[in-house]
């Protein structure tokens, strides 16, 4: 196999992986190798970010566009992304039980997400506010506790 279609050894070695985890695809960035694992997205610089971490991919022709539950913002430029975007959209997708937007009374809505860890068990739910408004406001959160409860009873989870 020619190394087009086999990850570097020394790049393999440096990746810090889990027990179980394995190589899906890679695709070569300007700094290096971003690997997609069953497990986790490894990008050119040593960062590890887990499936049930990203909010959202997005792929151009620059590269790709990491940003994480917690805000957190990649970016990593390959010019052939390989089977990297169908790869991470699957894997990211597989993380998802539940994702749904509830309006709130009044003040737009919020999108509740559960995720779990790829095999796992849930991991738990995630409120991702509308444009706007402020995730620190106590009212708002009430009211999302709420919709979050009432998505629980409706979906039994």
């Amino acid at each position: 196999m020619s190394l087009f279609h086999r990850l570097p050894p020394d790049v393999r070695k440096s990746l810090t992986i889990e027990q179980g985890e394995r190589v899906l695809t890679f695709a070569a960035a300007n700094d290096g190798f971003v690997v997609a694992t069953n497990l986790a997205l490894h990008l050119s610089d040593g960062t590890r970010v887990p499936y049930e971490h990203i909010d959202k991919a997005s792929w151009d022709e620059e590269g790709v566009r990491v940003l994480t539950m917690d805000g957190v913002r990649h970016f990593e430029r390959i010019s052939e992304p390989r089977m990297l975007p169908e790869t991470v959209r699957e894997r990211v997708n597989s993380t998802i039980v539940v994702n749904k937007h509830v309006s709130l009374p009044g003040r737009g809505g919020v999108r509740l997400v559960a995720r779990r860890r790829p095999g796992g068990e849930m991991l738990g739910w995630t409120f991702v506010f509308d444009d706007g408004l402020d995730p620190e406001d106590p009212g708002l959160r009430a009211q999302a506790e709420q919709a979050l409860e009432g998505v629980r009873r409706s979906m039994g989870v």
